[in-house]
Order: C-alpha cells, then sequence, then structure tokens
C-alpha cells in the first residue's frame, strides 16, 4: 500500500487531500470573519479567517461539497473559488443551484478521476428526520488501486450512518471527520454535525488508522473544539489516532 495521503486543514471544515495524484479540497471557506444572515432574525459568525488564501493553494482537480447551503461549508470566496476549479462534486441539488462545473451524486453513486474512484455516501445533517429542514448532504469516499481508504464525513451527526458506510469501506485508512458539536437552536438544539464523543465513536466503528478532524473551528455555532477532541479521543484510547495540527 502507498504512504498515507496528506491532509492539510485550512480552518472550519476546509482541507487540502492529496490522494493518488489527484489534489482534492473539502467544502471551501476563505472568508473573513462575519455575520450570515439566515432568516428569520438568525445568522452564523464566522469568528476566525480561514488559515490560506485561495490563491496559493495551486491547482486544484476537483473540490468534494458536502452541500452548498450553508455558509460555513461554502462561503463567498468559497463560492468564488468553485469557477476556476474544473470540477465540483456536490449533491443533485447544489449541481443545479451552482451550474458550472458542478456534477450531483446520489448516495453510493461513483466517480472515477484518473485512478481514483470517488464514491459519494449518506451523510445526516441532524436528528433522524432533519432533511427537509437541513437539506440534502453527502460525504465522500476515496478509493483506488493500492491506494488506501480515505473517508470525508460532510456535515453528519449519525453513528448509524458511519456504520452503512463502514461495512461497504471498512476498515479505513484515514477518517476526515466533521466534528465540532455544530448546533444552531434548531431541534431543540440537537447536533447538527459529530460532536467529539461521537467522532471517537465514529473512528472506532470505522477501524480508522488515522483520524483528521475539520469543522471544529472558525464558526460560533460549534460548541467544543480542540480539547474536547483531544479529552474525547483520550477517553477512548484512541489518542494515537488523532491528528491535530
Amino acid at each position: 500500500m502507498t504512504a498515507v495521503p496528506t491532509v492539510q486543514v485550512f480552518g472550519g471544515p476546509t482541507a487540502l487531500i492529496e490522494y493518488g495524484g489527484l489534489r482534492l479540497l473539502t467544502d471551501p471557506t476563505f472568508d473573513a470573519p462575519g455575520d450570515y444572515p439566515r432568516g428569520g432574525g438568525r445568522f452564523l459568525t464566522k469568528t476566525l479567517p480561514g488559515t490560506v488564501d485561495p490563491a496559493d493553494l495551486g491547482p486544484l482537480d476537483a473540490v468534494l461539497l458536502s452541500h452548498d447551503e450553508h455558509p460555513d461549508n461554502l462561503d463567498h470566496s468559497g463560492r468564488k473559488l468553485l469557477a476556476d476549479v474544473p470540477l465540483t462534486l456536490t449533491t443533485r441539488g447544489g449541481a443545479e443551484r451552482l451550474g458550472g462545473t458542478a456534477q450531483g451524486l446520489a448516495p453510493w453513486q461513483e466517480v472515477e478521476l484518473g485512478e481514483v474512484t470517488i464514491t459519494a455516501v449518506p451523510a445526516q445533517h441532524g436528528p433522524d428526520g432533519c432533511e427537509p429542514v437541513t437539506g440534502e448532504v453527502i460525504g465522500f469516499v476515496l478509493t483506488g488501486p493500492g491506494l488506501p481508504v480515505v473517508y470525508v464525513s460532510g456535515d453528519n451527526a449519525s453513528l448509524e450512518v458511519v456504520e452503512r458506510i463502514a461495512e461497504r469501506f471498512g476498515p479505513v485508512d484515514t477518517a476526515v471527520l466533521f466534528a465540532g458539536g455544530a448546533r444552531t437552536g434548531i431541534f431543540d438544539n440537537a447536533l447538527l454535525t459529530l460532536d467529539s464523543a461521537r467522532a471517537a465513536e465514529a473512528a472506532r466503528i470505522l477501524g480508522a488508522r488515522r483520524v483528521v478532524p475539520v469543522h471544529f473551528d472558525s464558526w460560533a455555532h460549534f460548541t467544543e473544539g480542540r480539547e474536547p477532541l483531544l479529552a474525547a479521543f483520550a477517553a477512548a484510547g484512541l489518542a494515537d489516532v488523532l491528528e491535530l495540527a
């Protein structure tokens, strides 16, 4: 098996994955701090800028966009970047809204890019039945001949979804888990993404050799950051698989 893929995290849900000769960027968010109106007097507040200028990323082969409808997954500068990317893989509805080079995928649908197979996988952005409110979301699994398995969760709060993915693809070499315990007050303030304890349990379910958390900083509605992640993985006996910059 080849060496583990490189994963560089740039704040929020944004990471550059170098895998099988490809350069793949997850949910691009680079804006300066500020408020994003969400209707009904509600806002999502970005607290920190991204840690890289999009112009410094270099050429990208594709963007893996879990969904386009929330600014903490695709902000203004992220949308601008999509115009210069040869391929954006996202939800079916997202591809219709974005146009351009966006291609919509249903869960379990595959795309071949070079020697790499990119499979869209389910994600549940909240409690059971959340989809009419939070919208369609997908994650991704990367595979290829002689390559390790990489899972990118997208905004997923369900361990049952993780179990379904593990059944098909486990054990996973690298899991890029959207964590942070996102809560916005909807669904009685239920989790919209994995919190730290669930991220550790997801790692166990997946049999992950390495976990790279994203989506746990830079936004006010992320309720758990670096220290809770470290504590949860240590409590689960999985401190050695956690990779935090």
